[in-house]
């Protein structure tokens, strides 16, 4: 029986040891990628290889996110976290500039721009983040998909509100990229962290910047990487940076990257529809399930689940041997491609007692 490309990547990819449903923590590196940072390491400790690390795999990186993020690479720059990239665009606002964002949003999204104590922080229900853009509102920072609970933002409402009113857009898809479709070139800035669902390894990040947008950051990273011409630009100041979204590099962390380029071909194989098909599909099933035992989901269709005030339940289910995860008083649990209806099944099993 043919077996599709998911099943074979569930198959000789993955070969997790408990019930693991935690990927909006961190996701399950895939053996392919393993191998690649054991193989660097390798090479760095037996001081075979010229350097730490290849740029060439950092750009193989920076390719397979740009097809995920539908944007092409010179729209993408590499770094280490979502903090910092957020931080870059926290130093191009002005003083007095309004950043709106949803209540409870996550601390790295929001984080670098009020720490600047001269920006007008605004906050509102993520329901009501669409019609809070007003003329005065400079930028419009929010994640795709809500870490807490899983709900998924009015992405085509709030892009128009911000377009209507002239504010910029900074979109977090680290929640999201990966399952949800991502449309990166339809907001001025994305920050993706990818160690939850993209499966690299923690370290690797990614900015996408518009072509208008870039004339608006400074590169506060500046260094020989993000050169035009980096082996030529190692000594003195950098003469010239490069003409892409590259001049927003971060330094690299080599052994990250060597290992996101295979974690981004795995999910190349997969295919974004059929992932969003399995993950939400195993959602539906779980709140399905918690439902018939008297435990209401947040509504959605997204492929994390919370089940409000059961985050007390998180020991229990560890124990048991299921990775779940507790959020602002809810247990979340996350769905990727390595999850079966079986894990499902057995989270309601636990919960059933």
């Amino acid at each position: 029986m043919e077996t599709s490309a998911l099943d074979r990547a569930r198959a000789t990819e993955f070969a997790p040891e408990t019930t693991y449903l935690n990927t909006s923590t961190c996701g399950l590196l895939p053996r392919r990628t393993v191998e690649a940072v054991t193989s660097l390491a390798g090479e760095n400790a037996a001081g075979t290889r010229a350097g730490a690390g290849s740029l060439e795999r950092v750009d193989a990186a920076r390719a397979g996110f740009a097809r995920i993020a539908g944007v092409g690479a010179d729209r993408v720059a590499t770094g280490g976290s979502v903090a910092a990239h957020v931080g870059l665009v926290a130093a191009s606002l002005p003083a007095g500039a309004e950043v709106l964002a949803p209540e409870g949003e996550f601390s790295s999204v929001v984080s670098p721009f009020a720490v600047r104590g001269d920006l007008k922080m605004r906050y509102v229900p993520l329901a009501g983040l669409a019609e809070a853009v007003r003329p005065g509102t400079s930028l419009v920072a929010f994640s795709a998909v809500q870490s807490a609970d899983g709900r998924v933002a009015d992405l085509d409402a709030i892009r128009a509100a911000a377009a209507e009113h002239g504010a910029r857009t900074l979109l977090d898809a680290t929640q999201s990229a990966g399952w949800l479709p991502l449309d990166a070139g339809a907001y001025d800035y994305t920050v993706t962290g990818g160690f939850k669902f993209l499966l690299c390894p923690r370290g690797a990040s990614f900015l996408t910047v518009t072509e208008e947008a870039q004339a608006t950051l400074p590169a506060l990273y500046a260094g020989w990487v993000s050169a035009e011409d980096p082996w030529n630009s190692t000594y003195g100041p950098v003469e010239q940076l490069a003409s892409t979204a590259r001049r927003f590099d971060e330094p690299v962390a080599f052994l990250s990257y060597h290992g996101a380029e295979r974690s981004l071909e795995l999910l190349a194989e997969v295919g974004p529809d059929a992932l969003y098909a399995h993950a939400t599909g195993l959602a539906a099933r779980l709140r399905e399930g918690a439902a018939s035992l008297g435990h209401e989901a947040v509504p959605g269709t997204s492929a994390i689940v919370a089940l409000p005030g059961l985050g007390g339940r998180e020991p229990d289910l560890a124990a048991a041997g299921v990775m779940v995860s507790a959020r602002a008083g809810n247990l979340r649990a996350a769905f990727h491609l390595y999850n079966t209806d079986a894990d499902v099944d057995r989270v309601l099993d636990v919960l059933s007692g």
